[in-house]
C-alpha cells in the first residue's frame, strides 16, 4: 500500500521523479473497496468515479451514496462531470476536506454525458473549461488542493494543445490525456500527440489508454516523457498490475473478497469486478457458471469450493499422497504470500505452489495420449507418402526388437483406456444424479454451482478417455490396412511388370511380320534386303519339302490306285466269268426240267 503521501501536496509526488502509477476514474467500479485494493498494490493516485456535480450538490442521498471515503483513501482525487463553472466550485468546496484534489472530465464520449454539456464536448470549449478551473483554484480555500482536468485529444491537434495551455494559465495542477478522440474506441493510442502536449506546457502530465502491464508505465513514459501513467481497464482485469504481476494472483482476489464485505459493497460490483480479474484465467465452462451466481454468499462459496482458501493453496504439505491437489486455473504466476514477495513466493513451512492447473496428472497425460494419437494419424494419412513406403519404415530393425512388447503395450493401453472411461462414466452419473445434488445442497448451500462445474469436468474426463479408447483402435486398423495395401499394391506391381514384358514380346513378333511384310510386297531387285532374301529363300526351301514331299506322296497314291484298278479289273472279269457259267448251269437245269414233264 502505499504510504508516500501523509497530509502533504499532491503536487510533491510529481517532484520525486518517479513516473506515477494511477487509477482511472471509473463509472460504477472506481469506488471506495476497489480502490483500497490498488492501493495495496502499488497505485499511488486513485480517482473515484465520474460523479454528476449538479446531482451531487442538489440531493443529499446523491452525495452519500457517490462520495464514500477513509482515512486510509488517500491520495484521493474527485472526479466531476459539470457545465457550469460555479457548480464545479461548489462541489469541489464540499468534498474538499475529505480529498486532496478535483478533476474534470472533459473526455468522457458517452452521447448522454455529451448531450447534457459533460465530458468531451468541453474540449471544444476551452474558455469554460479555463474559467471553471479558475474559480475552483480561488474559492477553494487549501492551497494544496489540486484542480486538474481529463481530456481527449482532437483531430486537430492544435486545438487540443490551445486548450491544455489555457487550462495551465487558468491554474491546473496537472492535465490527463486520452490518446484519442472522442469518437475513437479499440485503435492505437496516439503517443505522439501525448509527447506533443507534454512539450507544449509546464504542469505535469499523465498518459491515459492501453495500460494493460507494469512494463507498458514505463515504455509509454519513454515514448512521451509524461509524469504519469493512468489505468482503468487493465486494473480491472488485473487489480496487481502495477505491482508486477500479469495474471491477477489468487491473494488479490480473496482480498478483494475482504474489503468488499468490510466495507459493505453492493453484489453487483462485488460480483463484476470478480468476473473481470478471472476473465483471463478461467476457462469458459467456469466463467459461465461463475457469472451466473446470484448471491454473495454462493459467490464466496464458489470461490472456496473451485479454487480453495489461500492458506490452504500456499500451504501445502510436502508429504502430501494426494494425486489431485486443486482444481485451481486463476494462478499462472507465482503467489504472493501474505507478508512475503512476489519474487520468492514462500511461506515457512509450506512448498510454493508455483503453476496450480485444472486437470489432474492423470488426465493430463491421457489428453497428452489423445493428442499424441492425432498426430500419429495426422501423419499416417499423409498423401505424399505411399503405403509401401510405410511399409518399408515398418520393416526397420527397430520395430522388430519391440514387436514382441507390442501386442502387451496395445492390451494394456486397452485396459487402461476402459478402466479410466468406466471412472469418467461412474463421475457422470454420480454429479448428474438428482440424489446427490440434494444431498450436497444440505451440507453445503448453494453447491449446485460447484456440482455442475464437477459434472462439467466429469464429462470432459468421459469424452477424452472415450475418444482416446476409440483413436487407438482406429490407429491400430489403420496400421494394419496401410500393410495390407502395401502388400496388394506389391503384388499388383508385379503382374504389370508380366504384363509389360508379353505385350513388349508380342511387339517385337509383330514387328519382325510387319518387316516381312514388307519386304515381300515391297522389295523388287536392289532394293531386296539381304535378310529379306534370307526369309525369302528360307521359305522357298520350305515349300520345296513340303512339295517333294507331296509329289512322293502322290505318285505312292498314284501306284496303289493302279494296283487297286488291276486287281479291280480282275475281279471284273472273275465276277463276269463265274456269272457265265451260273448261267449255263441255270440253263441245263431248266432243260433237263422239262425233260422229265414230257415224259
Amino acid at each position: 500500500m502505499n504510504t508516500e503521501h501523509s497530509g502533504g501536496s499532491i503536487m510533491e509526488m510529481f517532484e520525486t521523479g518517479k513516473v506515477l502509477k494511477i487509477c482511472a476514474p471509473m463509472v460504477r467500479y472506481s469506488k471506495l473497496a476497489f480502490r483500497s485494493l490498488v492501493r495495496k498494490y502499488d497505485c499511488d493516485i486513485c480517482f473515484t468515479p465520474m460523479i454528476v456535480a449538479a446531482d451531487f450538490m442538489r440531493s443529499v442521498k446523491a452525495r452519500d451514496s457517490e462520495f464514500t471515503t477513509n482515512e486510509a483513501d488517500r491520495p484521493l482525487i474527485v472526479q466531476f462531470a459539470c457545465s457550469d463553472a460555479q457548480t464545479l466550485a461548489d462541489a469541489a468546496c464540499v468534498v474538499a476536506p475529505f480529498s486532496d484534489g478535483v478533476d474534470l472530465n472533459c473526455g468522457c464520449p458517452q452521447r448522454w454525458a455529451m448531450s447534457e454539456g459533460y465530458g468531451a464536448c468541453l474540449i471544444n470549449k476551452p474558455e469554460l473549461v479555463k474559467d471553471m478551473v479558475r474559480l475552483v483554484r480561488n474559492q477553494v480555500d487549501n492551497p494544496n488542493y489540486t484542480a486538474s482536468i481529463k481530456i481527449r485529444i482532437h483531430k486537430d491537434l492544435r486545438r487540443t494543445v490551445d486548450l491544455c495551455q489555457k487550462a495551465e494559465s487558468a491554474g491546473v495542477s496537472w492535465i490527463t490525456v486520452h490518446g484519442r478522440t472522442a469518437d475513437e474506441r479499440g485503435q492505437p493510442v496516439n503517443h505522439d500527440a501525448i509527447k506533443t502536449i507534454k512539450d507544449s506546457v509546464s504542469v505535469p502530465v499523465i498518459a491515459n489508454g492501453d495500460v494493460k502491464l507494469l512494463r507498458d508505465v514505463e515504455s509509454i513514459h519513454k515514448l512521451t516523457g509524461v509524469d504519469g501513467v493512468m489505468a482503468a481497464r487493465g486494473l480491472l482485469s488485473n487489480p496487481a498490475m502495477f505491482s508486477g504481476y500479469e495474471e491477477t494472483p489468487l491473494e488479490c482476489v480473496w482480498d478483494w473478497v475482504d474489503f468488499a464485505l468490510e466495507q459493505g459493497t453492493p453484489f453487483l460490483c462485488f460480483h463484476h469486478h470478480l468476473i473481470y480479474m478471472l476473465e483471463r484465467v478461467s476457462s469458459q465452462p467456469e466463467r459461465k457458471v461463475f457469472n451466473s451466481l446470484a448471491s454473495t454468499a454462493a459467490v464466496i462459496n464458489h470461490l472456496h469450493n473451485t479454487y480453495g482458501s489461500l492458506e490452504s493453496l500456499l500451504c501445502l504439505p510436502i508429504d502430501t499422497d494426494q494425486h489431485e491437489v486443486a482444481t485451481v486455473t486463476v494462478i499462472s504466476q507465482p503467489f504472493r504470500t501474505r507478508g512475503g514477495s512476489p519474487e520468492s513466493g514462500r511461506h515457512p513451512g509450506c512448498v510454493p505452489v508455483v503453476s496450480l492447473v485444472e486437470m489432474t496428472l492423470q488426465w493430463t497425460a491421457v489428453a497428452l495420449f489423445l493428442y499424441v494419437e492425432v498426430a500419429v494419424l495426422l501423419i499416417l494419412c499423409l498423401p505424399f507418402i505411399s503405403a509401401r513406403r510405410w511399409q518399408s519404415i515398418f520393416q526397420l530393425s527397430i520395430w522388430n526388437s519391440i514387436a514382441r512388447f507390442w501386442n502387451r503395450v496395445f492390451l494394456a493401453m486397452i485396459i487402461i483406456l476402459i478402466v479410466l472411461f468406466l471412472d469418467a462414466v461412474r463421475e457422470v452419473r454420480k454429479y448428474s444424479g438428482a440424489e446427490q445434488a440434494g444431498k450436497d445442497a444440505k451440507l453445503h448451500p448453494n453447491m449446485s454451482d460447484h456440482l455442475h462445474m464437477k459434472l462439467f469436468r466429469a464429462q470432459r474426463n468421459l469424452y477424452i478417455s472415450g475418444f482416446s479408447l476409440f483413436l487407438w483402435l482406429v490407429m491400430r486398423r489403420v496400421v494394419t490396412l496401410i500393410n495390407q495395401l502395401a502388400t496388394a499394391s506389391g503384388t499388383t506391381a508385379a503382374l504389370q511388370m508380366q504384363a509389360d514384358s508379353a505385350n513388349q514380346t508380342a511387339t517385337k513378333y509383330m514387328e519382325d511380320n510387319e518387316l516381312l511384310r514388307k519386304t515381300l510386297v515391297d522389295g523388287k531387285g536392289d532394293k531386296v534386303t539381304a535378310e529379306g532374301m534370307e526369309l525369302l529363300r528360307q521359305e522357298v526351301m520350305d515349300l520345296q519339302s513340303e512339295l517333294s514331299t507331296a509329289v512322293h506322296a502322290l505318285k505312292t497314291s498314284h501306284s496303289e490306285v493302279k494296283a487297286i484298278r488291276t486287281q479291280t479289273d480282275g475281279l471284273t472279269e472273275e465276277y463276269d466269268r463265274l456269272l457265265k457259267e451260273h448261267q449255263e448251269l441255270q440253263d441245263l437245269q431248266d432243260g433237263g426240267d422239262k425233260d422229265k414233264k414230257e415224259d
